[in-house]
């Protein structure tokens, strides 16, 4: 119908601006969202961001703490028991100088002091035990094959070089060195008496210095001079493990000297054992 040129329209619903009139002899009709954003987004990642922050591929390094590392954090995160075969978790433990390690040397010559375990109770390291076993195997295959040399030289025999000796010395020196704390680890842990295994194996490695001037001697070709030697160095080695642990295995109770006892006895095997199988030359 038109009336003074304007035309009305019914039954139909204008789209856009105007907003819908509920009517109830009507439809009502509702459109879906528009694929439009808003500008500008929100969230976005990106060089251009709401707000007054940074963008997100900006270099962090002055909103990183200080003295923090991307690899720190994630290597906070990745922890757990897969984090010990990582060479980041024994890094610690080879964090001394030379001045530390002479240090503790010369602290394994004297002994009856005993303040070996509280000198290293903050710093126990893995180093100086590698460095020690690792040289007893080559002093020991060395001057274990010189001594059989010079005996079959002095009586005019033939001599055959054993490649065996360092196969040995390694099983012996890299397995003494590693059985004996982890065994003796489980017993104090069993008589209420923890000890801190790092620590174990730290004193047992500055154990075995005194093998290494021991074996030195040994050249000298008298038998008497040899076992002198060897029963020094074990008795030594002995005391210097036996003194440093008492202190500490006093708190497992009665059982106390008997768990002494036997890492000194041990020791004195271990003495008793080198001397037979590499300075007794039979020709």
């Amino acid at each position: 119908m038109m009336s003074g040129g304007y035309t009305s329209i019914d039954n139909q619903k204008v789209s856009g601006s105007v907003p819908a009139v509920s009517d109830p002899g009507r439809i009502p009709v509702q459109f879906t969202d528009s694929g439009l954003q808003t500008f500008p987004p929100s969230g976005v990642q990106g060089k251009i961001s709401g707000g007054a922050q940074p963008p997100r591929d900006a270099d962090d390094s002055f909103s990183r703490p200080v003295g923090g590392s991307p690899r720190g954090s994630e290597e906070s995160q990745g922890g757990g028991w897969l984090h010990k075969f990582t060479v980041a978790a024994y890094k610690p433990y080879f964090d001394v100088d030379t001045s530390d390690v002479l240090d503790r040397l010369k602290e394994s010559l004297y002994p009856f002091r005993g303040t070996f375990t509280e000198k290293t109770a903050t710093n126990p390291d893995l180093y100086g035990p590698f460095w020690i076993c690792t040289t007893l195997i080559f002093v020991a295959a060395s001057i274990g094959t010189f001594v059989t040399y010079i005996a079959h030289k002095l009586r005019d025999k033939e001599w055959n070089y054993d490649i065996n000796l360092i196969t040995w010395s390694a099983g012996v020196f890299y397995g003494y060195v590693t059985l004996v704390p982890l065994v003796l680890f489980v017993i104090l842990k069993y008589f209420s008496a923890p000890s801190g295994l790092v620590q174990l194996f730290c004193l047992y490695g500055y154990s075995l210095f005194i093998f290494i001037p021991a074996m030195c001697l040994s050249v000298v070709p008298l038998e008497i001079f040899r076992w002198i030697i060897a029963g020094v160095a074990g008795f030594m080695s002995a005391t210097f493990v036996a003194l440093n642990l008492k202190a500490h295995i006093t708190s497992a109770g009665e059982s106390w000297f008997l768990i002494v006892a036997s890492i000194f006895l041990l020791q004195l095997a271990l003495s008793v054992v080198l001397k037979l199988y590499l300075f007794t030359v039979s020709v």
